[in-house]
């Protein structure tokens, strides 16, 4: 059977589109995902889950879920960069507190589990490095701002607020203990270069530190991290110092 030659042309042009057609589509589906968020809200019978993002000095919703009965949950997204990430439950008890858990998101799979009763308070989070540098700070500075607190109650206590020399040196224990905190951080940032928690950290835990010790952290960090979200947000806070 004879073919015309401009309707082969026509035919493998046809053939070209589709293929390139079905590369687009292939390449826009990949992009479509790259983070999964899951896990199981122990106790819930009944709410609403939202998976929240900041953005532009506010948190929107990236995604939401009807949750009735089970609360198992899973969520997937397409994350540019490793950033902070929110879930928010919705419960139906007329109580505000206890309600967003803050996680560090990043491309794979992360399971989030905790309770509905202590939803923020104490969740179990896996596969975000991220995360877990975030969770090791956290865990260290929780304990200069305890002994701040406890230093600070004691100066109004009886017994030491009508005593200004006792004061005055707890006072001085006080100043210490936020210079230690803020060397911690300083240190941290430093040993944890190749880490994307760490701009986020010096930004939100040691934005009030000496400039020059914050410019030594950014010119320490990895290319990798320089160039996520909170690396490129690290070098312009930098720039208003």
């Amino acid at each position: 059977m004879h073919i015309c030659p401009a309707k082969s042309v026509f035919m493998k042009r046809i053939l070209l589109f589709s293929i390139l057609s079905l590369l687009i589509w292939s390449c826009s589906t990949e992009k479509k995902y790259n983070m999964t968020v899951s896990g199981n809200i122990k106790g819930l019978k009944k709410g609403k889950l939202f998976f929240q993002q900041f953005k532009d000095s506010s948190v929107v919703n990236l995604d939401s879920l009807e949750i009735k009965g089970d609360g198992t949950f899973s969520f997937s997204y397409y994350l540019e960069s490793p950033e902070v990430l929110y879930l928010y439950l919705e419960k139906e008890d007329n109580n505000d507190i206890n309600d967003r858990i803050t996680f560090f998101g990043e491309p794979g799979e992360i399971i989030i589990n905790t309770s509905w009763k202590t939803f923020d308070l104490s969740p179990e989070i896996s596969g975000s490095k991220s995360q877990e540098k975030l969770e090791e700070f956290n865990e260290m500075v929780s304990q200069f701002n305890v002994k701040e607190l406890k230093l600070t109650r004691k100066i109004y206590s009886e017994e030491i607020k009508e005593d200004s020399l006792a004061v005055d040196s707890i006072q001085q224990l006080i100043r210490g203990n936020i210079i230690s905190r803020y060397r911690y951080a300083l240190n941290f940032g430093l040993n944890n270069a190749d880490s994307y928690a760490t701009p986020y950290i010096m930004m939100t835990e040691a934005a009030e530190a000496n400039p020059k010790y914050l410019d030594s952290i950014y010119n320490q960090l990895t290319p990798e991290v320089l160039e996520s979200k909170y690396g490129k947000e690290f070098k312009e806070f930098l720039k208003k110092e």
